[in-house]
C-alpha cells in the first residue's frame, strides 16, 4: 500500500479480460482509496469510493493510540486509511475469505493484526472490551438484487462480499449483536449501509444496546450508521 498525493484516474486498458467485465482495478492490481493505492486482484472485493466516508467517520472517532477493527475487511482498505490518519492507532482487520486476508496483510504491511475468521470470532480475545472503533463494511445487498449489479461485481467479486440475505441486513444483525461485548464503554460501531436501509440498520443497532445515529454524504452516495456503547445509565457519549 502506498500513498499518492495526486492519484489520477487511469485509462482503461484494452484487453479481452476487460471486455469480459473484469474490474479495471483487478487488471491494474490496485485501487485508489482515501489517497492510498490499495493492492487488489481477482477474488477480492474492490473498495468503493463511498466507503471512504466510513473510513473518514471512523478516523474522526478514533483517538491517537486507540484500538480499531476493520471488520469484513476485504483488501484492508479501511484499516489502511485508519493507520494513515490516526497517530499510533492499533488497527486490526478480519475477514472470512483467505484471499481477502492475504491482500489485507499486504496492504497493512505488518502494521496491524490481520485475522482470518468469521466476524469477531477472528479477533484475539485480549481485545474484548478494549476496542474504540469497529468499522464494518458488511455485505448489504439483498439476495434478490444481486442479479441487478454490474457484471464487474456479480461475476468477478466473491458473492459473500455482496449478499446480505433476504433483506440485505443479515450480517449487520450479527455484527451489531456481538459488538457490545468487544467495544469499550463509549466505543463506536460504524456500519456502512444504504439510505433506504438506514432506518432498519438503526433499529438493529439500537436493539443491540447501542445508541444509533445516521450520517451521510450525498456526493459519495454514502450512508453510515454509528452506534455507541453507553458509558453509563442514561448517558449518550456521541454527538455529530
Amino acid at each position: 500500500m502506498t500513498r499518492s498525493s495526486a492519484l489520477s484516474s487511469p485509462s482503461s486498458p484494452s484487453s479481452p479480460r476487460r471486455s469480459a467485465g473484469l474490474p479495471l482495478e483487478h487488471l491494474l492490481g490496485w485501487a485508489e482509496f482515501a489517497g492510498l493505492r490499495v493492492s487488489v486482484g481477482p477474488g477480492v472485493f474492490v473498495p468503493r469510493r463511498r466507503t471512504e466516508f466510513l473510513a473518514e467517520r471512523a478516523a474522526a472517532l478514533l483517538r491517537p493510540g486507540g484500538v480499531a477493527v476493520d471488520l469484513c475487511c476485504g483488501s484492508g482498505a479501511v484499516g489502511a486509511a485508519l493507520l494513515a490518519a490516526v497517530d499510533g492507532a492499533e488497527v486490526h482487520a478480519a475477514d472470512i475469505d483467505p484471499v481477502a486476508v492475504e491482500y489485507a496483510r499486504r496492504n497493512l504491511d505488518g502494521a496491524a493484526g490481520v485475522h482470518l475468521g468469521d466476524l469477531f470470532a477472528a479477533l484475539p480475545g485480549r481485545l474484548r472490551g478494549r476496542i474504540d472503533v469497529v468499522a464494518a463494511n458488511a455485505p448489504y445487498v439483498p439476495t434478490g438484487a444481486i442479479g441487478t449489479l454490474p457484471p464487474e461485481a456479480r461475476e468477478h467479486e466473491p458473492r459473500t462480499t455482496l449478499d446480505g440475505g433476504a433483506d440485505g441486513l443479515d450480517v449487520q444483525r450479527r455484527v451489531a449483536a456481538a459488538a457490545p461485548g468487544w467495544l469499550r464503554p463509549g466505543g463506536a460501531l460504524l456500519v456502512e449501509t444504504s439510505a433506504r436501509q438506514a432506518p432498519m440498520t438503526c433499529d438493529i443497532v439500537a436493539r443491540a444496546g447501542l445508541v444509533p445515529q445516521t450520517a451521510g454524504d450525498e456526493e459519495l452516495d454514502a450512508t453510515v450508521v454509528v452506534g455507541v456503547l453507553p458509558e453509563g445509565p442514561g448517558r449518550i457519549p456521541f454527538h455529530r
